[in-house]
Protein backbone atom coordinates (compact mmCIF):
# COMPACT_ATOMS: atom_id res chain seq x y z
CA UNK A 1 0.00 0.00 0.00
CA UNK A 2 1.37 3.28 -0.91
CA UNK A 3 1.68 6.44 1.81
CA UNK A 4 -1.15 8.01 0.11
CA UNK A 5 -3.35 5.27 0.19
CA UNK A 6 -2.45 5.26 3.27
CA UNK A 7 -3.13 7.83 4.50
CA UNK A 8 -6.50 7.99 2.91
CA UNK A 9 -7.37 4.89 4.79
CA UNK A 10 -6.26 6.70 7.93
CA UNK A 11 -8.69 9.51 7.54
CA UNK A 12 -11.89 7.10 6.06
CA UNK A 13 -11.82 5.04 9.38
CA UNK A 14 -15.07 4.84 10.41
CA UNK A 15 -16.25 6.94 13.59
CA UNK A 16 -14.76 5.26 16.46
CA UNK A 17 -15.89 6.04 19.87
CA UNK A 18 -15.11 4.01 22.92
CA UNK A 19 -17.76 4.19 25.36
CA UNK A 20 -15.48 3.51 28.79
CA UNK A 21 -16.54 4.08 32.62
CA UNK A 22 -15.35 7.92 33.14
CA UNK A 23 -15.57 9.00 29.87
CA UNK A 24 -15.62 8.23 26.28
CA UNK A 25 -12.49 7.98 23.75
CA UNK A 26 -12.65 9.36 20.88
CA UNK A 27 -10.38 8.23 18.34
CA UNK A 28 -11.69 9.37 15.24
CA UNK A 29 -8.84 11.54 14.59
CA UNK A 30 -6.94 10.95 17.49
CA UNK A 31 -4.00 8.52 18.42
CA UNK A 32 -3.88 7.64 21.65
CA UNK A 33 -1.01 5.56 23.56
CA UNK A 34 -1.41 2.97 26.45
CA UNK A 35 1.45 2.96 29.00
CA UNK A 36 2.72 -0.56 29.85
CA UNK A 37 3.18 -1.26 33.58
CA UNK A 38 4.40 -4.78 34.68
CA UNK A 39 3.78 -5.60 38.16
CA UNK A 40 5.73 -9.07 38.00
CA UNK A 41 9.31 -9.25 38.76
CA UNK A 42 9.87 -11.23 35.47
CA UNK A 43 8.67 -9.16 32.43
CA UNK A 44 10.84 -9.12 29.40
CA UNK A 45 11.51 -5.48 29.37
CA UNK A 46 11.93 -4.34 32.65
CA UNK A 47 12.80 -7.11 34.53
CA UNK A 48 10.96 -6.46 37.39
CA UNK A 49 11.75 -2.62 37.90
CA UNK A 50 7.99 -1.85 38.13
CA UNK A 51 7.10 -4.86 40.52
CA UNK A 52 7.37 -3.50 43.95
CA UNK A 53 4.09 -0.87 44.80
CA UNK A 54 5.02 2.16 44.92
CA UNK A 55 7.73 1.98 41.87
CA UNK A 56 4.37 0.69 39.43
CA UNK A 57 2.16 3.70 40.91
CA UNK A 58 5.01 6.00 40.33
CA UNK A 59 5.57 4.68 36.86
CA UNK A 60 2.15 4.77 35.87
CA UNK A 61 1.61 8.41 37.42
CA UNK A 62 4.79 9.26 35.02
CA UNK A 63 3.10 7.54 32.02
CA UNK A 64 0.04 9.81 32.71
CA UNK A 65 1.99 13.21 32.68
CA UNK A 66 3.99 12.22 30.09
CA UNK A 67 0.80 11.63 27.56
CA UNK A 68 -0.61 8.30 27.85
CA UNK A 69 -4.46 8.22 28.25
CA UNK A 70 -4.11 4.36 29.31
CA UNK A 71 -2.11 2.70 31.52
CA UNK A 72 -2.19 -0.96 31.30
CA UNK A 73 -1.38 -2.70 34.42
CA UNK A 74 -0.23 -6.14 34.09
CA UNK A 75 0.16 -8.66 36.81
CA UNK A 76 1.17 -12.15 34.62
CA UNK A 77 3.46 -11.70 31.99
CA UNK A 78 2.45 -13.39 28.64
CA UNK A 79 4.94 -15.69 28.02
CA UNK A 80 5.43 -19.32 29.12
CA UNK A 81 6.35 -19.68 32.93
CA UNK A 82 4.90 -20.98 36.31
CA UNK A 83 1.38 -20.87 36.83
CA UNK A 84 0.39 -17.71 39.26
CA UNK A 85 -2.28 -18.14 41.73
CA UNK A 86 -5.56 -15.61 40.82
CA UNK A 87 -4.90 -14.42 44.39
CA UNK A 88 -1.63 -13.21 44.23
CA UNK A 89 -2.73 -12.01 40.50
CA UNK A 90 -5.24 -9.97 42.34
CA UNK A 91 -2.73 -8.65 44.77
CA UNK A 92 -0.69 -7.19 42.45
CA UNK A 93 -2.87 -5.50 40.62
CA UNK A 94 -5.53 -4.28 42.02
CA UNK A 95 -3.71 -1.77 44.43
CA UNK A 96 -2.36 -0.20 41.04
CA UNK A 97 -5.45 0.08 39.95
CA UNK A 98 -7.16 2.05 43.30
CA UNK A 99 -4.01 4.50 43.09
CA UNK A 100 -4.18 5.04 39.42
CA UNK A 101 -7.86 5.07 38.21
CA UNK A 102 -8.90 8.69 39.68
CA UNK A 103 -6.00 9.69 37.47
CA UNK A 104 -6.97 7.93 33.85
CA UNK A 105 -7.86 5.26 32.20
CA UNK A 106 -6.63 1.67 33.72
CA UNK A 107 -6.46 -1.33 31.78
CA UNK A 108 -5.78 -5.04 32.84
CA UNK A 109 -3.63 -7.24 30.79
CA UNK A 110 -5.21 -10.49 32.37
CA UNK A 111 -6.87 -13.81 30.72
CA UNK A 112 -8.71 -14.80 34.16
CA UNK A 113 -11.71 -13.80 34.97
CA UNK A 114 -11.69 -13.80 38.53
CA UNK A 115 -9.03 -11.04 38.52
CA UNK A 116 -10.62 -9.07 36.05
CA UNK A 117 -13.58 -8.80 38.19
CA UNK A 118 -11.98 -7.83 41.20
CA UNK A 119 -10.00 -5.30 38.66
CA UNK A 120 -13.01 -3.61 37.22
CA UNK A 121 -14.25 -2.83 41.26
CA UNK A 122 -11.49 -1.39 41.98
CA UNK A 123 -11.91 0.90 38.97
CA UNK A 124 -10.18 -0.20 35.96
CA UNK A 125 -12.46 0.99 32.52
CA UNK A 126 -10.58 -1.77 30.35
CA UNK A 127 -9.58 -5.22 30.29
CA UNK A 128 -7.02 -6.87 28.04
CA UNK A 129 -7.19 -10.07 27.26
CA UNK A 130 -4.19 -11.31 24.87
CA UNK A 131 -5.54 -14.88 24.90
CA UNK A 132 -8.48 -13.22 22.82
CA UNK A 133 -11.29 -15.11 25.38
CA UNK A 134 -9.65 -18.38 25.90
CA UNK A 135 -11.78 -18.31 28.62
CA UNK A 136 -15.15 -17.47 27.47
CA UNK A 137 -16.47 -16.10 30.72
CA UNK A 138 -14.30 -12.83 30.39
CA UNK A 139 -16.69 -11.88 28.37
CA UNK A 140 -19.80 -12.09 30.65
CA UNK A 141 -17.33 -10.61 33.42
CA UNK A 142 -16.56 -7.56 31.53
CA UNK A 143 -20.10 -7.02 30.09
CA UNK A 144 -21.14 -7.30 33.63
CA UNK A 145 -19.25 -4.89 34.69
CA UNK A 146 -19.47 -2.38 32.25
CA UNK A 147 -15.85 -2.26 31.09
CA UNK A 148 -14.09 -2.22 27.98
CA UNK A 149 -12.42 -4.87 26.59
CA UNK A 150 -9.13 -5.67 24.06
CA UNK A 151 -9.49 -8.62 21.99
CA UNK A 152 -6.12 -9.79 21.26
CA UNK A 153 -5.11 -12.56 18.68
CA UNK A 154 -3.35 -15.52 20.17
CA UNK A 155 -3.17 -19.41 19.07
CA UNK A 156 -1.77 -21.12 22.32
CA UNK A 157 -3.39 -21.79 25.69
CA UNK A 158 -2.52 -19.69 28.48
CA UNK A 159 1.46 -19.24 29.01
CA UNK A 160 2.02 -21.98 27.07
CA UNK A 161 4.03 -22.40 24.32
CA UNK A 162 3.11 -22.98 20.44
CA UNK A 163 6.04 -24.09 18.50
CA UNK A 164 6.18 -23.07 15.06
CA UNK A 165 3.38 -21.44 14.17
CA UNK A 166 1.86 -22.28 10.85
CA UNK A 167 -0.66 -19.29 9.07
CA UNK A 168 -2.75 -20.71 5.73
CA UNK A 169 -3.06 -16.74 5.21
CA UNK A 170 -1.24 -15.05 8.33
CA UNK A 171 -4.09 -11.72 7.77
CA UNK A 172 -6.81 -13.53 6.62
CA UNK A 173 -6.34 -16.20 10.05
CA UNK A 174 -6.06 -13.45 12.10
CA UNK A 175 -9.05 -11.27 11.15
CA UNK A 176 -11.47 -14.63 11.22
CA UNK A 177 -10.13 -15.29 14.61
CA UNK A 178 -11.11 -11.43 15.42
CA UNK A 179 -14.01 -11.49 14.12
CA UNK A 180 -15.65 -14.62 15.64
CA UNK A 181 -13.69 -13.64 18.87
CA UNK A 182 -15.59 -10.45 18.95
CA UNK A 183 -18.88 -12.20 17.85
CA UNK A 184 -18.90 -14.02 21.20
CA UNK A 185 -18.06 -11.07 22.96
CA UNK A 186 -21.25 -9.54 21.62
CA UNK A 187 -23.08 -12.69 22.38
CA UNK A 188 -22.06 -12.48 25.91
CA UNK A 189 -23.42 -8.93 26.60
CA UNK A 190 -20.26 -6.33 25.21
CA UNK A 191 -21.49 -3.40 23.50
CA UNK A 192 -19.74 -2.70 19.98
CA UNK A 193 -18.35 0.54 21.21
CA UNK A 194 -16.71 -0.89 24.03
CA UNK A 195 -14.74 -3.69 21.84
CA UNK A 196 -10.88 -3.00 20.63
CA UNK A 197 -9.37 -5.60 18.65
CA UNK A 198 -5.59 -6.56 18.66
CA UNK A 199 -3.60 -8.34 16.14
CA UNK A 200 -1.14 -9.63 18.73
CA UNK A 201 2.50 -8.78 17.33
CA UNK A 202 4.70 -11.68 17.82
CA UNK A 203 2.31 -13.23 20.09
CA UNK A 204 2.54 -16.92 18.48
CA UNK A 205 3.99 -15.46 15.51
CA UNK A 206 7.44 -15.53 13.95
CA UNK A 207 8.76 -12.32 12.74
CA UNK A 208 8.19 -13.01 9.28
CA UNK A 209 4.31 -13.31 9.89
CA UNK A 210 4.49 -10.83 12.48
CA UNK A 211 6.12 -8.71 10.20
CA UNK A 212 3.41 -9.58 7.27
CA UNK A 213 0.60 -8.74 9.56
CA UNK A 214 2.03 -5.36 10.14
CA UNK A 215 2.31 -4.73 6.35
CA UNK A 216 -1.25 -6.25 5.42
CA UNK A 217 -2.64 -4.00 8.95
CA UNK A 218 -5.12 -1.77 7.01
CA UNK A 219 -7.35 -5.09 6.23
CA UNK A 220 -7.61 -5.42 10.40
CA UNK A 221 -8.73 -2.06 10.00
CA UNK A 222 -11.73 -2.40 8.14
CA UNK A 223 -13.05 -4.78 10.68
CA UNK A 224 -14.33 -1.93 12.17
CA UNK A 225 -13.50 -2.09 15.58
CA UNK A 226 -10.61 0.25 17.38
CA UNK A 227 -7.58 -0.97 16.68
CA UNK A 228 -4.64 -2.13 19.17
CA UNK A 229 -1.20 -2.85 18.45
CA UNK A 230 1.33 -4.24 20.96
CA UNK A 231 4.61 -3.46 19.47
CA UNK A 232 6.99 -2.23 21.33
CA UNK A 233 10.55 -3.11 21.39
CA UNK A 234 9.42 -6.83 20.67
CA UNK A 235 11.49 -9.51 19.08
CA UNK A 236 10.08 -8.73 15.36
CA UNK A 237 11.63 -5.51 15.76
CA UNK A 238 14.82 -7.05 17.11
CA UNK A 239 15.17 -9.32 14.53
CA UNK A 240 14.55 -6.91 11.96
CA UNK A 241 17.06 -4.99 12.76
CA UNK A 242 19.83 -6.80 14.66
CA UNK A 243 19.47 -4.77 18.05
CA UNK A 244 18.34 -6.29 21.38
CA UNK A 245 15.97 -5.29 23.81
CA UNK A 246 17.50 -1.62 25.05
CA UNK A 247 18.09 -0.79 21.69
CA UNK A 248 15.10 -1.54 19.98
CA UNK A 249 12.96 2.01 20.61
CA UNK A 250 13.68 3.38 16.88
CA UNK A 251 12.07 0.22 15.57
CA UNK A 252 9.81 0.88 17.56
CA UNK A 253 8.63 3.98 16.70
CA UNK A 254 8.84 3.53 13.16
CA UNK A 255 6.39 0.12 13.70
CA UNK A 256 4.31 2.67 15.38
CA UNK A 257 3.65 5.08 12.64
CA UNK A 258 3.57 2.75 10.45
CA UNK A 259 0.38 0.74 12.05
CA UNK A 260 -1.47 4.49 12.90
CA UNK A 261 -1.51 5.24 8.85
CA UNK A 262 -3.31 1.69 8.33
CA UNK A 263 -5.57 2.00 10.54
CA UNK A 264 -4.69 1.74 14.27
CA UNK A 265 -5.64 4.23 17.28
CA UNK A 266 -4.33 2.55 20.47
CA UNK A 267 -0.67 2.27 20.78
CA UNK A 268 0.55 0.06 23.93
CA UNK A 269 4.13 1.21 24.77
CA UNK A 270 6.89 1.10 26.96
CA UNK A 271 8.65 4.33 25.84
CA UNK A 272 5.67 6.62 26.29
CA UNK A 273 7.16 10.38 26.07
CA UNK A 274 8.65 9.26 22.52
CA UNK A 275 5.75 7.78 21.21
CA UNK A 276 3.23 9.88 22.42
CA UNK A 277 5.43 12.60 19.92
CA UNK A 278 5.85 10.07 17.30
CA UNK A 279 2.19 9.69 17.07
CA UNK A 280 0.83 13.81 17.70
CA UNK A 281 3.43 14.35 14.79
CA UNK A 282 1.19 11.61 12.65
CA UNK A 283 -2.00 13.52 13.66
CA UNK A 284 -0.27 16.63 12.25
CA UNK A 285 1.09 15.99 9.40
CA UNK A 286 -2.97 13.88 8.93
CA UNK A 287 -4.32 17.08 9.40
CA UNK A 288 -5.79 16.29 13.03
CA UNK A 289 -4.14 18.65 15.63
CA UNK A 290 -2.83 22.33 14.91
CA UNK A 291 0.43 23.01 15.76
CA UNK A 292 1.46 23.54 19.12
CA UNK A 293 2.59 26.77 17.91
CA UNK A 294 3.79 28.85 14.86
CA UNK A 295 6.95 30.60 14.62
CA UNK A 296 8.18 30.01 11.28
CA UNK A 297 8.08 31.83 8.82
CA UNK A 298 4.88 34.07 10.17
CA UNK A 299 6.82 36.92 11.06
CA UNK A 300 7.65 39.56 8.08
CA UNK A 301 11.15 40.14 10.00
CA UNK A 302 13.62 38.24 11.64
CA UNK A 303 12.67 34.28 10.34
CA UNK A 304 15.56 31.80 9.35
Amino acid sequence: MTLAAATSLALDTPVQVLDLPGGPLDLTRHLAVMAIVNRTPDSFYDRGATFALDAAVAAGVAAVEAGAELVDVGGVKFAPGPSVPVEEEIARVVPVVRELAPLTRVSVDTFQPEVARAAIEAGAAVINDTTGLHDPAMATVVAQGGAGLVIAHSLAAPRTQHPLPHYADVIGDVARFLTARRDLALDHGVPAERIVLDPGHDLNKSTRQTLELTRRLGKLAALGSPMLVALSNKDFVGEALGRERGERLPGSLAAAVYCALHGARIVRVHNVRETVDALRMVEAILGWREPAYQLHNTRPEGNV
